[in-house]
């Protein structure tokens, strides 16, 4: 069942947290908006058994149109295959923006396994599966041009957020999304969200999964739908997202605030035993 939300205040913990499993997606490397300082501040902090990498990890639409590789998001992949490693299972399942790792399925590069998707078991024994879900978007599907246009408005959303904050923070404001508001507030945008969200957990619960994690829609959530346990672990581009899997089996989703202190222990968003 959930629990209620929770918030760790800055230096309360600053050992480094071990995880059952740990779910990124939608990093997007290689666009402006990727968080790759946050994002390698708590690959640091936080450690786990096996990594998933549930798509959308470098973002091949916008280096086609554009090269921007600085080197945080060089030193993102380093950490990642670090990881591989030392001992830590990393698994990646490309999403739509890093299609082109589709055409090494199967294969090992430095210790990371690449999948079309993936069967995580849980410590209580239920059975997840892992997609980024972009199999599910009818955009991506039948009018990858309007899919390729709307990943343009978005980075142009994403560009309007960084000004828009740079002078919220010159006025002493938190920071504030204007994407991300868009996204819940536009009703297309939200019936979108709760259609895809739909889609997959009928589909999971058809192939006879307990639960499914996915990523593609930005959109971090852990709850019921129709009796499948639909978990998304959101972005490192808007809400700075992760789900980990607590060693009793526990799903929790971690989310920090891009204006406070990285170093610290994120805040609890929601958190669910399976």
């Amino acid at each position: 069942m959930f629990k209620d939300v929770q918030e760790f205040m800055p230096g309360e913990a600053s050992s480094t947290k071990h995880y059952r499993a740990i779910f990124i997606s939608d990093l997007h490397l290689g666009t402006p908006g990727c968080q790759a300082e946050a994002l390698l501040d708590f690959l640091k902090s936080h450690t786990c058994d096996t990594l998933y990498l549930v798509g959308d990890i470098i973002d091949g639409w916008q280096l086609r149109r554009k090269w921007y590789w600085p080197q945080a998001h060089n030193d993102v992949v380093q950490k990642l295959l670090r990881k591989a490693r030392k001992g830590c299972r990393v698994v990646y399942v490309p999403g739509n923006h890093d299609e082109f790792a589709r055409d090494f399925l199967d294969h090992s590069f430095g210790g990371v396994e690449v999948v079309e998707h993936a069967v995580h078991v849980t410590a209580t024994g239920k059975k997840m599966w892992v997609i980024h879900g972009d199999y599910f978007d009818g955009v991506i599907q039948f009018a990858k041009w309007l899919a390729y246009l709307g990943d343009t408005l978005y980075e142009l959303a994403l560009k309007a957020n960084r000004h828009l904050n740079y002078m919220r923070g010159r006025l002493g404001l938190p920071y504030w999304s204007l994407s991300a508001y868009l996204k819940l507030k536009v009703k297309k945008a939200v019936n979108f969200i709760s259609d895809f969200e739909v889609a997959v957990a009928r589909e999971t619960r058809k192939l006879g999964y307990d639960g499914v994690i996915c990523g593609h829609i930005h959109h971090a959530e852990i709850r019921e739908i129709e009796g499948v346990l639909y978990c998304n672990d959101g972005d490192w581009v808007e809400s700075l997202t992760t789900l980990v899997e607590h060693h009793d089996g526990r799903l929790e989703i971690l989310s920090f605030d891009p204006h406070s202190d990285f170093k610290q222990l994120p805040k609890t968003t929601a958190l669910v035993t399976v």
